[in-house]
């Protein structure tokens, strides 16, 4: 690895991470794609070193969540507990059901088209009344399924769940720290996972371990800096950018994973 390619994924990390940690979306989210066509890093070692990015970056947003007093409450202990058994079963899927890079594309499509249309529908929709909120047993359970998927792709589980969360009405200031703090933990068993799998199984599947901690020293520094900024951010501009940028992407990938020749 050059040191153009360890600088790249430094910087990548850190603007990623200073648009994303205001909203609690993990920043592997559009680190994602940087990784596959800037970095290129190989599949499906993308996704355990978006998790080791996770490990990494995770405290600085949480350092400063915590410090605004916002990392109290129920709400992440429901998050981990439903996304954690999630994403060992989510990295399990990753290694032995969906190795090839074309069918990865169109799973990674089916989670951010999803997620960008429904961050755009929320910016642009007028304020509506509170939809009475999510049972703990809905939480959890989809806190199970939005772990596995995230195990898949490799972002931990919480940033998918986030959004559903604030269309039920729970407020950012809530929905941000816990989020993140489910993708941080989620994130540090789906590496050891994928560690535990890299021994038993042939491929490149272990993370890119420097390169994946230049991403998280700059998504450390980044989401630090975001959730600092949060409270002087228009969460209605926030939410139709991020919603815009996985739009974008999951285009993209779809069309990668349609068309073989198309992508790398």
């Amino acid at each position: 690895m050059t040191w153009q390619t360890g600088l790249s994924g430094f910087l990548a990390g850190l603007l990623i991470s200073i648009v994303t940690a205001p909203v609690g979306v993990s920043g592997a989210v559009f680190l994602l794609p940087v990784q596959l066509s800037v970095l290129h890093v190989p599949n499906p070692a993308v996704t355990p070193t978006n998790l080791l990015f996770n490990v990494v970056a995770g405290p600085g947003a949480l350092a400063r969540y915590r410090r605004n007093g916002q990392l109290t409450g129920p709400l992440a202990r429901l998050l981990i507990t439903g996304t954690v058994p999630g994403v060992v079963l989510g990295a399990i899927i990753r290694v032995f059901a969906i190795p090839g890079p074309q069918v990865f594309r169109l799973v990674a499509a089916a989670v951010l088209l999803p997620l960008g249309l429904w961050l755009c529908a929320r910016a642009l929709r007028p304020a509506a009344g509170d939809r009475p909120p999510l049972t703990r047993r809905t939480i959890l359970g989809l806190g199970l399924a939005t772990g596995t998927v995230g195990g898949v792709y490799g972002i931990g589980g919480g940033s998918i769940l986030g959004p559903i969360l604030a269309g039920r009405g729970t407020p950012m200031t809530h929905i941000a720290p816990a989020a993140l703090a489910s993708t941080f933990l989620t994130s540090i068993v789906g590496a050891a996972t994928y560690a535990v799998l890299a021994l038993t199984t042939d491929g490149d599947i272990a993370p890119h371990w420097i390169l994946g901690l230049l991403c998280g020293i700059g998504g450390l520094i980044g989401g630090y800096l975001g959730a600092r900024l949060q409270p002087r951010l228009p969460e209605k501009a926030l939410r139709l950018l991020l919603g815009s940028l996985a739009t974008a992407l999951a285009a993209l990938y779809l069309f990668q994973g349609l068309n073989p020749s198309g992508g790398n």
